[in-house]
């Protein structure tokens, strides 16, 4: 196919997925053609605005094209007017040779941060191995005239990259220097840790881990203890007696513990629940295999379970020690980021740390049997590369996201070809959604969340057949814990007195906080019903729990149930999620969003409507506070609410299989993983929850078939519907099988075998 032709196709692609799909074409023929005409017609292409779609594609079709005047057009497009173009530029550079003089514009790409610079940063890491000296010393030589405190540490990392001893050199020198700032300083600090060992390094390392943890160098100290720990440090190989299979599991946007206390902020949501509650269900499936001592694993099982996230330098080191033992069990290691939390959006530039940190643990766990992948995020992008380099399969959970977001967008006309390119210098659709197709090719097994129409879904989505090799995929549903709904049920019973729990007589906050976290979990529920006036208290419910994000659609249904009368005097709305106080981007559109739809415009008099924003809430206190909308408050709210999923797209929903289990009826996305288990009229209700109308009468005969004669019958329906088939225990012992199928097949006598 001549490029020319392949540029028609392209452009006559039947929707924007197909178009990213088609893109492989376009670069294949122009790559075959090559020459000047090629390159020609693909720099008209990439530089029209009325198609930026296809403008996307002709980028990366010319990185193919080995000529000089592709060369001239990339460089050209690294200094564009449009972001899209010259991230797109940055990105599409790194398969190609270095080139000296684009390197000018990937460090200015690198000074200015973001999406983009972690693009540009990634192809000067690359170009370093073959242009080290070059490379090196223009980055040096950019240090010169830059003080902005995160420009210089970017650069500095990104010199941290590149071998030779011009980098080290320079490194060692920032190190040390106390006029620098402690970003920089981290940044030359933690890439000494991955130089190769010698004399100087290590001790120059040595001193600088000394300082007190009091002292204000304290976090130089630890990144300085973590880098000497890097550079030291052996692989250590599991002992051959030690039967069981080791599996690795990471989300780096949460602060994950046991304890799950972190469970609930920002975007610390149900992600991190599953990762705390299938590691430990994996783990208590090997140990009610028998009586265990340390280190006699369970052949086939799961014996050990590492959770990674993030975290500090400090808990990075100290959690080593667990990592690293023999000793069956769920263990938590962290990635540490100098830094408050950062949305996973604006999470690319940590891909340096991530990989650093993720490399970290995986080496300090000895042999890990498989690494478990859940999304097209910077913790995926890394740990991929960290088990491609440490030869660790990978099994990945496919899920058509961004897919069904761009899907979605498209049907709804904000998402068009004259504009794509806008809105993935924002979103970065089209590095997800290939990251999507990277992961699920390089893995070893890919797991799949059910859906009615899935292999029609996930073909027309995400381009991958699953029916071409049914033995690499296994349709998982993800599963709750029960336990924690039985518990929440039954506190909420006893704090209306009428079965189990307890009632505790002191009003102190801490002391029934100490004795009781259910009493405190009601108390707080109750002290935001009391900001509703006198005649909205007494009616029902409607929760709904997630991040404020626009797939989410918390606004939107904000706006569906304050623009409909006769809804919004039925009932209050309860919105558990966010960081009110210190909203990040998407969190303060969500809630401009949301202010805009009351007649006063004013968030602060939300509860005059009867709106409740809680912001994030602890996992446990949300499975009360589902069991309060099922089950009533005094004189507060009313019983039989509603859970209210109003998702642009939902892959499975966890929250609302929670609602389910405590009885709630639900309304829910009919498209994606509720139209698999939501019994529609019965057990919820689905819907389009784009169309704003129907949304409105489906919460409308929820609440009606809730509070009707057959809520209870309903209820205990959904109730024995989870019970049956989304529990966490189930969803372990499926997942056991496919890591130890994964385990074993990568056994050196394995492959050996199949090549013999």
């Amino acid at each position: 196919m001549a490029t020319h032709t392949a540029l028609d196709e392209q452009r006559a692609a039947a929707s924007i997925l197909d178009g990213i799909r088609r893109a492989d074409n376009l670069t294949v023929a122009a790559a075959r053609d090559g020459g000047v005409r090629a390159v020609r017609l693909l720099a008209q292409a990439a530089t029209d605005p009325s198609d930026q779609l296809t403008a996307i594609a002709a980028v990366h079709a010319l990185a193919q094209v080995f000529d000089d005047s592709a060369d001239e057009v990339l460089v050209a497009l690294l200094h564009h007017d449009s972001a899209f173009l010259r991230e797109h530029a940055a990105w599409a550079f790194g398969t190609r040779l270095p080139r000296y003089d684009a390197i000018a514009g990937l460090v200015t790409l690198v000074r200015e941060g973001g999406f983009t610079g972690m693009l540009a940063q990634r192809t000067l890491e690359q170009w370093g191995s073959s242009a080290g000296d070059q490379v090196g010393l223009f980055l040096e030589g950019a240090l010169l005239g830059v003080s902005e405190v995160f420009a210089r540490a970017r650069l500095i990392e990104t010199i941290g990259l590149i071998p030779g001893r011009v980098p080290e050199r320079l490194l060692r020198r920032v190190a040390v220097d106390s006029t620098e700032n402690l970003h920089a300083r981290v940044a030359a600090i933690a890439a000494l840790g991955d130089r190769a060992p010698n004399t100087v390094v290590i001790s120059l390392l040595s001193a600088l881990s000394q300082a007190d943890a009091a002292a204000p160098a304290s976090e130089l100290a630890a990144v300085a203890r973590l880098a000497l720990f890097d550079l030291t440090a052996t692989d250590a190989p599991r002992a051959s007696w030690n039967r069981g299979t080791t599996i690795a599991q990471l989300f780096l946007h949460a602060d994950i513990d046991g304890e799950l206390s972190q469970v609930g902020a920002g975007d610390n949501g149900g992600i991190a629940t599953l990762l705390v509650r299938l590691g430990d269900a994996l783990v208590a499936r090997t140990s009610a295999a028998g009586t265990r001592t340390a280190g006699a694993g369970v052949a086939g099982a799961v014996d050990r379970v590492i959770t990674i996230s993030r975290g500090t330098h400090d808990g990075a080191l100290q959690a080593l020690a667990d990592v690293g033992s023999t000793l069956p069990g769920h263990s938590f290691a962290a990635v540490p980021f100098v830094g408050g939390p950062v949305p996973s959006i604006d999470a690319w530039p940590r891909r340096v740390a991530a990989q650093r940190g993720i490399r970290r643990i995986l080496r300090s766990a000895g042999v890990v049997d498989a690494i478990h992948l859940r999304m097209a995020d910077v913790g995926s992008l890394a740990a991929a590369t960290v088990a491609r380099d440490l030869d660790i399969p990978m099994v990945f959970t496919v899920a058509p996201d961004p897919h069904g977001v761009i899907d979605s967008l498209e049907s709804s006309g904000a998402l068009t070809r004259a504009n794509f390119g806008t809105v993935d210098a924002v979103e970065h659709f089209w590095f997800r959604a290939r990251l999507v197709q990277r992961l699920a090719a390089d893995a070893a097994h890919t797991v799949l969340f059910p859906r009615p129409h899935l292999q029609q879904d996930i073909v027309r989505l995400t381009g991958i057949d699953i029916d071409a090799h049914p033995e690499r995929h296994s349709v998982i549903p993800e599963g709750i814990d029960l336990t924690v709904i039985d518990r929440s049920r039954t506190d909420a019973l006893g704090s209306l007195g009428l079965t189990g729990g307890s009632l505790l007589v002191s009003h102190d906050a801490h002391v029934r906080a100490a004795a009781d976290p259910a009493a405190l979990a009601f108390d707080q529920l109750d002290e935001l019903l009391r900001t509703l006036p006198p005649e909205r208290r007494g009616l029902p419910l409607l929760i709904s729990v997630g991040r404020l994000h626009r797939v989410k659609g918390m606004a939107a249904l904000v706006e569906a149930w304050n623009t409909d009368s006769t809804l919004q005097t039925r009932c209050n709305l309860l919105i558990v999620g966010g960081d009110l106080e210190h909203p990040s981007f998407d969190e303060g559109i969500e809630l401009q969003r949301m202010a805009g739809s009351l007649a006063s415009g004013d968030l602060g008099d939300a509860a005059a409507h009867g709106l409740l924003l809680a912001g994030h809430r602890a996992n446990d206190t949300v499975a009360r506070w589902l069991a309060a909308a099922r089950y009533g408050r005094p004189g507060l709210a009313a019983p039989f609410g509603v859970y209210v999923c109003a998702s642009m797209k939902e892959e499975f929903g966890i929250a609302l299989l929670e609602a389910m289990a405590t009885g709630l009826m639900v309304v829910a996305p009919d498209d994606g993983g509720p139209a698999t288990y939501v019994e529609h009229g019965v057990t919820g209700f689905l819907v389009d929850t784009g169309n704003r109308d129907a949304l409105v009468r489906s919460i409308a005969d929820a609440l009606t078939v809730a509070n009707g004669v057959h809520g209870g019958a309903n209820a205990a329906r959904a109730r024995s519907m989870v019970m049956d088939n989304f529990t966490i225990e189930a969803m372990a012992t499926t997942l056991a099988g496919v890591y130890r199928d994964v385990a074993v097949a990568f056994e050196p006598a394995a492959w050996e075998l199949s090549v013999s």
